[in-house]
């Protein structure tokens, strides 16, 4: 009986150091979580401070301090402050941050203290050829030296891509019934000269000037009419001035009848000659006005088909060109009619006092950096529209910042010179600025890459 009950002891001593056990173990397992989860708190970011502007007042207002965390959140207090917020996120790696935020925004203080000042950026179509006329490929950007006002330039751009272009075409009513024939014979080969990025817009003149239609797509039907609607008749040349055949019968030189016809008088046989109008300047005007619309990214032409006669404009042929040479318009033509001959086409150049111009179409070409092809035969006005488009093509493209202020409006020598010899260089001598040609630069600005 007394060995039963020590054996009872026993058994219940085993069993209270069991559960004491079980107590201690429950409370180091309860203490290791409350210090894990209060290692998984994060520390609080270090809060920001001013930069030192060596300056007297600050420029911009100081960043707010970062929040510091609650002393719940410190004991583990499952993370939530008194209110109910979120604690805060885990403080991020550098690496980190810098990867989901990007680059760092830059400072008022910087951005107030950046300046920026307005510059002009000029460009200059120019085509190069060889001693035989023909067109030179290969030019790089190390053969290439461009002078404005004597003054070397530092090249930004230069490129031989061809641009798309903008084809403000002007076709003379004005001409002969002989020469307007062959013009209308070759209109239908005009689109053929054309790509599908090319738009043009038609004007016609005689004694005024109409638009016959704005940019149009160079390849659609649209153009097609247009170019047929802008067939014209020409004019009667201009008979006799004098003689005994200048008007109905005469005897002696004295009408037969006695009667003395109006604008005759007797005896002398005099012809009063009427008056012709080309007005040349006027349309070459509205067709550069259409052209400066046009994209800057876009070749600004002026192609006109003439015979090269001014009369009766209203704009002068000087206003004409400062409007060509400040919206960077260029003037291409095709010489039609008696000056498209080598020899008369020579003396139609020289021009006497108080009388009518007789071709000025070179002094635009030649002004804006474009080309004047004479042809007197249909084919060959054909030929030629092909001829001026591929040449365009061709050219080479370099651009710059100017050193000038870009509040001097005055007229700009300029010069583009290939160090290669036997070339000949076809460029306008030079530009008057435009605000177009405005832009916004920082100072210092980083240099673009060399071509």
């Amino acid at each position: 009986m007394k060995l039963g009950k020590q054996t009872m002891w026993v058994g219940g001593l085993v069993l209270a150091l069991a559960a004491a056990g079980s107590q201690v173990s429950g409370q180091t397992a309860s203490a290791t979580d409350a210090q894990s989860t209060q290692q998984n708190v994060p520390d609080a970011p270090v809060p920001q401070t001013l930069p030192n502007l060596k300056s007297i007042r600050p420029v911009s207002p100081a960043l707010p301090s970062a929040p510091a965390v609650t002393d719940e959140a410190k004991s583990g207090n499952g993370g939530v402050t008194p209110g109910g917020a979120l604690p805060a996120a885990p403080a991020a790696t550098p690496q980190a941050a810098q990867e989901d935020q990007g680059p760092p925004p830059e400072s008022t203080a910087s951005a107030a203290n950046r300046l920026s000042v307005n510059v002009q950026f000029h460009q200059i179509p120019f085509t190069v050829k060889d001693s035989k006329g023909r067109l030179v490929p290969g030019i790089t950007w190390r053969d290439v030296r461009v002078y404005e006002n004597g003054l070397r330039q530092q090249l930004r751009l230069f490129t031989a891509d061809p641009f798309p272009l903008s084809v403000a075409l002007v076709i003379d009513q004005s001409v002969t019934h002989d020469t307007m024939e062959k013009i209308n014979a070759s209109l239908s080969a005009l689109q053929g000269a054309f790509t599908p990025y090319d738009e043009v817009a038609v004007f016609t003149y005689n004694n005024g000037v109409t638009k016959q239609t704005g940019f149009t797509a160079a390849q659609s039907a649209r153009l097609g009419a247009v170019l047929e609607r802008s067939k014209g008749v020409g004019r009667d040349p201009l008979m006799g001035m004098t003689g005994p055949l200048s008007h109905g019968s005469v005897i002696n030189n004295e009408p037969v009848d006695g009667v003395i016809d109006p604008g005759h008088s007797a005896g002398n046989m005099s012809f009063t000659v009427p008056r012709e109008f080309h007005t040349l300047n006027d349309a070459i005007l509205m067709a550069a006005q259409e052209a400066a619309k046009a994209s800057p990214d876009r070749r600004r032409i002026v192609y006109v088909i003439s015979d090269g006669k001014e009369y009766g404009s209203k704009a002068s042929q000087k206003e004409v060109i400062k409007y060509l040479l400040t919206n960077n318009v260029t003037v291409w033509a095709t010489l039609v009619g008696d000056a498209a001959i080598p020899g008369l086409g020579f003396l139609d150049r020289i021009h006497l006092p108080l009388t009518m111009r007789d071709d000025v179409l070179p002094k635009y070409t030649a002004e804006t950096g474009g080309q004047t092809d004479p042809e007197f035969r249909p084919k060959g006005i054909e030929e030629s529209f092909a001829r001026i488009t591929d040449e365009v093509r061709a050219q080479y493209t370099v651009g710059y910042y100017t050193h000038e202020s870009p509040y001097n409006e005055t007229y700009r020598h300029t010069e583009v010179r290939v160090m290669k010899p036997g070339l000949t260089i076809t460029c306008k001598d030079g530009y008057y600025p435009s605000a177009a040609d405005n832009r916004r630069r920082a100072a210092p600005a980083t240099a673009p890459a060399t071509p």
